[in-house]
């Protein structure tokens, strides 16, 4: 089991935390502990709190934070305010998340994350619930081709939920291989030849929907909020669109005093804003890292201080 991928900016990471040695800290997303361990490294007197739901980067996790002022939490962040409460902790001065799926689950075939190798199509970061293959094979074509649409943005999700369902009828979708298949031969030969992998979109819809990665996210987000004390800063890396407009669309609801209509004259409503952004754009990785980590050439971090 090898977790060693490079955390994606992990400099900038710490830098938008704004570290304070006797701080309390939430990772949400621990994953092989590399955010985890940095955080940790430089508290002398506080904590931080690794959240991840994946077994197995708990376990590769624990060995990175071993002799670190750290405690895991095996749950998903969104619930971070009530594992915290268990914990005796009610604020904290920062948290972290690095969204989306982990290079270990990516790069593991019998996890079913990818469409590079053949493997069971499983695709739960958790590893319990149902499956992708369980999606793939009890939702009707309407109810698939929503997903593909909505969390892949897949222009032709009708036409790939058309070919699922007729090739089920005959036998179950039971592998990563064998859907990759499915997919790409529903879509156009122009796409075909067009795309490197046709099955990309749909891989990562399948993923989201399996997971509840959006609504998650906008739990999870409410969540951390609320746990910050004044001056404390949430930030999030996202990977794509989807997850990258709902942290920027949250912190600019936050970041927003008045909430009148825009054709009233004066403000009406008294708001008051309840953060700060930090930075108007978003971070993206330095040129050097994004050559030598090609996760990171896609990634966003966009960060927010509560007030």
């Amino acid at each position: 089991m090898d977790f060693s991928h490079e955390p994606v900016m992990l400099a900038e990471c710490l830098a938008a935390l704004d570290i304070k040695p006797d701080g309390v800290y939430v990772d949400g997303t621990a994953g092989g502990g590399g955010h985890s361990a940095a955080i940790a490294g430089r508290l002398t007197g506080g904590r931080l709190y690794a959240f991840d739901q994946d077994p197995d980067a708990i376990a590769a996790a624990g060995a990175r934070l071993e002799g670190l002022p750290a405690q895991l939490v095996r749950a998903n962040f969104r619930n971070a305010a009530t594992e915290l409460a268990a914990l005796g902790v009610e604020a904290i001065d920062g948290a972290l998340l690095d969204l989306g799926v982990s290079s270990h689950q990516l790069d593991s075939a019998r996890r079913g994350f990818s469409y590079h190798a053949d493997a069971p199509l499983d695709m739960r970061m958790s590893q319990s619930g149902p499956t992708a293959a369980d999606l793939v094979n009890t939702l009707d074509r309407q109810a698939l081709a929503d997903i593909l649409r909505e969390y892949g943005e897949e222009q032709y999700a009708w036409q790939i939920a058309g070919k699922l369902e007729a090739t089920r009828a005959e036998a179950p979708v039971e592998t990563t291989g064998r859907l990759a298949e499915i997919i790409i031969s529903a879509v156009p030969p122009a796409v075909r030849r067009k795309q490197k992998n046709p099955a990309r979109k749909s891989f990562q819809a399948l993923r989201i929907a399996v997971n509840g990665e959006l609504d998650a996210l906008s739990e999870g987000l409410d969540a951390l909020f609320g746990l910050l004390n004044p001056g404390g800063r949430l930030a999030v890396i996202s990977f794509h669109s989807l997850e990258d407009r709902l942290v920027k669309q949250r912190f600019k609801g936050w970041a927003t005093a008045c909430t009148c209509p825009p054709e009233l004259p004066v403000c009406v409503c008294g708001g008051v804003a309840k953060a700060k952004l930090v930075g108007k754009n978003p971070i993206v990785a330095a040129e050097d890292e994004q050559e030598r980590n090609r996760r990171s050439r896609s990634a966003k971090l966009r960060v927010i201080e509560k007030l």
